[in-house]
């Protein structure tokens, strides 16, 4: 009977219904897993299903019947896939499932960013309407997308879509390429110039050694137009510490985060100290997190399994 071990239930919402997958087996599920505890609760396993517990080479030793590490996400960091693959480990990921509730919490990033709306909210509950005795005031400054031009780090799925919704809205659309790169595919526009020419940059790529700090002190500096910063990626594709520094700068109007490096952000880092700032937007890592993209991402999982056993596996990264 094959035993599948669930590391991190609790990354998926409550009301999502994961399926039992339509074979003989055995399934422990387990709401969290601390790292220290992953080698143990893998050890018997033929799958595994985690989100963000990480499954690193200390824990592939002992883990001799695994066959398959089914990621319930996008990214697979959270795995040793070098010591996956040389042990025979499959490892499978869920794919094109956020394209819509990625790209629609960017674009309400970049809207309640552009328009003021939370300090103009915040200032209507503190009076200030009243205070300003007419039919409207001009506290804060407003923006429209439409004639602006948007800055797309990472053309995948999620880039594509993002474009597609900005071009709706009127606004030019930049698709960047490789940092440093000279080789530009068709379409692409050269990274720097990109950082130049853009009033909103996003980011769509994954998080990988080469995009580790993609937008750094360097790339601030090269932002002309004092764009809005929009992060629904990984943390780790932008410099914290730069970031806070570039707003402190006036190099960005503006910046809205949904993720961090480092999740939850510990109390003093610099998304922390930032995160009250008027023209700043943190969000807790839910752009994913409508109940019809966290829906669809469980069905996915659990087919994944299916088809890996069945022996037609899909979605494998190695």
């Amino acid at each position: 009977m094959i035993r599948i071990v669930f590391l991190d239930r609790d990354t998926l919402s409550p009301e999502t219904v994961v399926r039992a997958p339509a074979m003989p087996h055995e399934m422990v599920v387990h709401d969290r897993t601390a790292p220290h505890e992953v080698a143990e609760r893998i050890r018997d396993a033929d799958v595994v299903i985690t989100n963000k517990a990480p499954v690193r080479a200390e824990a592939l030793a002992g883990a001799s019947k695994l066959k398959l590490i089914a990621v319930s996400a996008t990214g697979t960091d959270i795995v040793d896939l070098v010591e996956a693959k040389a042990r025979g480990i499959a490892v499978c990921n869920i794919r094109n499932y956020a394209r819509h509730t990625v790209p629609e919490h960017t674009f309400a990033l970049m809207l309640a960013l552009r328009r003021s709306i939370l300090p103009y909210r915040q200032s209507v509950i503190e009076g200030r309407w009243q205070e300003a005795a007419q039919f409207c005031y001009f506290d804060y400054p407003i923006a429209d997308l439409g004639g602006s031009t948007l800055g797309i780090i990472g053309h995948g799925t999620l880039g594509q879509s993002v474009g597609k919704i900005a071009e709706a809205f009127g606004m030019t659309v930049l698709a960047a390429g490789r940092r440093g790169a000279t080789d530009l595919k068709p379409g692409q526009t050269a990274f720097d110039e990109v950082m130049e020419r853009a009033d909103v940059i996003t980011l769509h790529c994954p998080l990988t050694p080469e995009t580790r700090g993609v937008i750094g002190a360097r790339e601030f500096a090269l932002m002309a137009r004092k764009p809005l910063l929009i992060n629904t990626g990984r943390g780790g594709l932008v410099d914290e510490h730069a970031l806070e520094q570039a707003l402190d700068k006036g190099q960005i109007s503006g910046a809205g985060f949904d993720v961090t490096d480092g999740e939850p952000p510990a109390p003093d880092s610099p998304m922390m100290r930032i995160a009250n700032r008027e023209n700043v937007i943190l969000t807790p890592h839910v752009a994913w997190a409508s109940r019809e993209a966290i829906q669809a991402l469980a069905d996915q999982l659990i087919e994944n399994i299916e088809l890996f056993l069945a022996g037609t596996p899909r979605n494998l990264v190695t």
